[in-house]
């Protein structure tokens, strides 16, 4: 109980005096889930489908589907991506479960199809809503009643990635991590503030005394629970066990300089602790070894490290009491117990201390190379070697951010006295939190928690300055009935308006309007992406696999046995989740940053094949490769497919070589009007991803268009008018298809005879699915016997039954020329699939 607040004799009494700020949690709740529910329309669409806004929902509803398909089953190797590899899954399952309880409780047992999109759609508003609850309590035990409220105000309200994360149709796990790891923190310090006031010893467990453990342990039980909750939302939940192992240390220290005992740190961390090993336990994967993005034996051996960790740390104090050592002796003990525990770690699994060592990196350090590229994985505060606070000031609104520094900063010139439990493990919360977002702006819907907390806890201190508590116990005393509330206004003081006032306009209005602006923000999946993939579901061969099928995971290694009908649908990893769950085909590369090929630590390496070597090759020819070398069984490319959209080809492409390691020369500084800016180079128009989006895949050999969108304004008319003039092109200056796709075939052999060294020219003009044309032309010289040859991607025919139903094709026949002489050349489709030799 927060000495802030007034004691209660009974049970009953406490539900009495404690049901207003329960109903106004509850209030601040439903509104939070109004403003998450607000863009409704944008989700459910007029014919009854639902449009999800983010990438990974799509992933997580295709889960979903596939456990309520196989109840009580979950798909663990997804073979519908990464092809021809497949992905293991390292989504937890907790977050498909309970949509998946809920859809069948809601559906009788038999949910339909709508009822799951909805059920998806809604959930992480309700999520997002309900974590109003354990920020209100943190708050509470941090500053009383009243900075809990502020907090449920503030968090409700809290723009940036938390909202967009808990936004319907947002349906992920990352709002599932913010609910259960505030949960655990909220019980863990419950446990702390009940196991110290009750002064808990270590022989009260020897001594089997209920009466001081009782209440400590279930609050630690339930820490155990939500911890092991959280993780089972996301295998890297092992961050917050982190956060209280640090807290643990400092809170000791602090303990031995007070010559306060430790017992109550050591017993809440070996409770919560244990919990946790015995729920993760059912989850492991034992063939992945020690993995820190699967469940395996890793998460195991961490919880009972920081088990043995928290033990340590008492029984340490204890000891060092017991024989009289000066304070300063205790710090050192552990600093040389920790280094003796890794090197103990390292002796026995070398691999365990490399996955320990450098874990912490993955989450705090700046991320480099093609990872550099992922947008929620780069810094918030650098923009290259700047620092800066405009993304925060952006997520967070500029006071919310400034006003959770200040209360870092309180909280901090609050160890110099004897700071409470609460305040220490809130202060290492959040300056763990604030470094993850240095490292990934991803963590910032973490931070949006901390900085509810600490604005509250700001609110709360200038509250207490005017006499908040006075004012507060002064309503109590008067107000009996409605009739009342006059009467208590004469009670009010000038300055307590203003406190109001300033925490209104420069803690509560800012995230509110901030919020109510993010709720308008177009999030979802791109029309043009929707209908490429509901083309390619309808007009592709069926790839032979079970879409709903849990598929076992090849052993020992082996390659996953694909169908001979398979294939791959090549386009940068950021659209596979739309291939895959849009258009039931399956992606060479997806948002799990599977199949990007390239390097990935040194320039030095091997560039292997995926999406990034694809997209930069810098001919048709090792484009082709790229594509054959991914499969490995033989006559067996690794793509039929390749997908691309005009943003892929200009403003995402530098992106792409970053994957690489090799990013010079694909563009150039001009100095244009006043400025100097960057446009494109040979060396980019030389690459794949041009010759295919911005030459419509002219000339090529193997590629041919067989779908586009409609044209959206883009950069692609400013990439054409470079070209144009720097590169003497005569491009039409126009948008083209938004999305493309392009089939990759062996293309029909068209030879014959001709003068020797002889220029010929083929052609033939291409009309699109949406009506535009333009002109496929190659050109060779016959050589010495007068002999030529074009191998042509296009067939004159038509499609043919069981293959690509494509409505883009040549207009007529290929026109062929050479000299004085004109000839028609008809293809049919068998010898464009097939590579059949046509003699003119």
């Amino acid at each position: 109980m927060s000495s802030q607040d007034h004691p209660v004799s009974s049970f009953k009494d406490k539900i009495k005096s404690s049901w207003p700020y329960t109903l106004t949690v509850a209030i601040i709740g439903l509104m939070s889930l109004w403003i998450r529910t607000y863009p409704s329309n944008t989700v459910f669409l007029s014919d009854g489908s639902v449009r999800f806004t983010a990438n990974d929902a799509w992933f997580h509803m295709r889960t979903l589907r596939v456990l309520l398909e196989n109840y009580p089953h979950r798909m663990f190797l997804d073979p519908m991506t990464n092809y021809p590899n497949g992905s293991y899954i390292h989504f937890g399952p907790l977050f498909d479960q309970m949509m998946a309880i809920t859809s069948l409780i809601l559906g009788m047992g038999h949910p339909s199809s709508h009822l799951v999109d909805t059920v998806g759609a809604y959930f992480p508003a309700v999520l997002g809503a309900l974590t109003v609850i354990p920020v209100y309590y943190i708050g509470k035990y941090i500053g009383g009643h009243k900075t809990g409220i502020l907090a449920a105000i503030v968090i409700a309200f809290a723009p940036g990635h938390f909202l967009l994360h808990s936004m319907i149709g947002s349906t992920d796990h990352h709002i599932a991590e913010s609910l259960f790891s505030t949960f655990f923190m909220m019980f863990f310090m419950l446990a702390l503030i009940s196991a110290k006031e009750k002064k808990l010893r270590f022989e009260d467990v020897f001594n089997k005394n209920l009466k001081v453990l009782k209440e400590p342990f279930i609050y630690a039980v339930m820490a155990g629970v939500m911890y092991s909750a959280y993780q089972l939302c996301w295998p890297g939940g092992s961050l917050f066990l982190l956060i209280v192992l640090v807290y643990a240390v400092f809170q000791c220290i602090f303990d031995n300089f007070q010559n306060e005992s430790s017992d109550y740190l050591g017993f809440t961390g070996v409770i919560t602790c244990l919990v946790s090993t015995i729920l993760i336990l059912p989850f492991v994967h034992p063939d992945m070894g020690f993995s820190l993005y699967y469940y395996s034996w890793f998460h195991v051996i961490t919880a009972i490290g920081a088990m043995a960790g928290f033990a340590a740390l008492s029984l340490i104090q204890r000891e060092s009491k017991r024989k009289k050592m000066k304070t300063y002796y205790y710090p050192l003990i552990i600093l040389g117990a920790g280094i003796l525990g890794f090197i103990f770690i390292k002796v026995l699994s070398p691999s365990l201390y490399s996955l320990i060592i450098n874990a912490p990196s993955t989450i705090f350090g700046i991320q480099q190379g093609g990872p550099s590229t992922i947008g929620e994985a780069s810094s918030m505060f650098r923009i290259g070697d700047k620092i800066v606070l405009s993304e925060a000031y952006k997520y967070f609104t500029p006071t919310g951010f400034l006003a959770s520094l200040l209360g870092i900063v309180i909280l901090a010139a609050n160890l110099f006295r004897k700071p409470k439990p609460q305040e220490v493990l809130l202060l290492i919360w959040s300056l763990l939190i604030l470094f993850a977002i240095y490292g990934q702006n991803r963590f910032a819907y973490y931070y949006s928690i901390n900085i509810s907390i600490l604005s509250a806890y700001l609110g709360g201190l200038l509250l207490d300055k005017v006499k908040w508590n006075e004012l507060d116990q002064k309503f109590k005393n008067t107000v009996k009935l409605p009739e009342d509330i006059p009467k208590a206004f004469k009670f009010i003081k000038v300055q307590q308006i203003f406190a109001v006032l300033a925490i209104v306009l420069f803690l509560i209005y800012p995230v509110y309007g901030s919020a109510i602006l993010y709720t308008k923000i177009s999030n979802g999946t791109p029309d043009q992406w929707v209908e490429a993939c509901d083309w390619l579901r309808s007009n592709t061969p069926d790839p032979g696999m079970n879409y709903n099928a849990v598929y076992e995971a090849p052993k020992n290694g082996e390659m996953f046995q694909y169908p001979d009908t398979a294939y791959g649908v090549m386009s940068w990893w950021d659209y596979g989740h739309y291939i895959e769950t849009i258009g039931h085909r399956m992606p060479n590369a997806n948002p799990f940053q599977a199949g990007i090929g390239g390097r990935r630590v040194s320039i030095n390496e091997t560039n292997q094949p995926g999406a990034a070597t694809f997209f930069t090759a810098p001919s048709e020819e090792e484009a082709s490769a790229v594509l054959e070398a991914i499969d490995p069984r033989p006559d067996k490319a690794g793509a039929r497919y390749i997908m691309s959209d005009a943003r892929m080809a200009t403003v995402m492409f530098s992106a792409i070589p970053k994957w690489t390691l090799d990013t010079e020369g694909y563009d150039q500084a001009y100095w244009i009007g006043n400025q100097y800016q960057s446009i494109p180079t040979a060396r980019y128009f030389n690459t794949m991803k041009a010759k295919l989006h911005i030459f419509d895949g002219n000339g090529l050999k193997h590629y041919r268009m067989v779908y586009e969108t409609e044209a959206y304004q883009s950069n692609e008319v400013a990439y054409k008018q470079v070209y144009n003039y720097f590169y003497g092109g005569k491009l039409p200056e126009v948008d083209t298809g938004s999305v493309k796709i392009f089939e990759y075939v062996k293309g029909a052999n068209i030879t014959g005879m001709a003068s020797p060294n002889e220029t010929v020219k083929i052609s033939t003009t291409i009309l699109t699915d949406k009506g535009r044309t333009f002109e496929y032309t190659q050109s060779t010289t016959t050589d010495s016997q007068g002999r030529y040859e074009f191998t042509v991607p296009y067939s004159t025919e038509g499609p043919i039954a069981g293959q690509t139903q494509f409505d883009t094709a040549p207009s007529g026949p290929y026109v062929l020329s050479y000299g004085d002489t004109t000839k028609e050349v008809k293809v049919s489709e068998e010898a464009v699939l097939k590579g059949e030799e046509i003699k003119v």
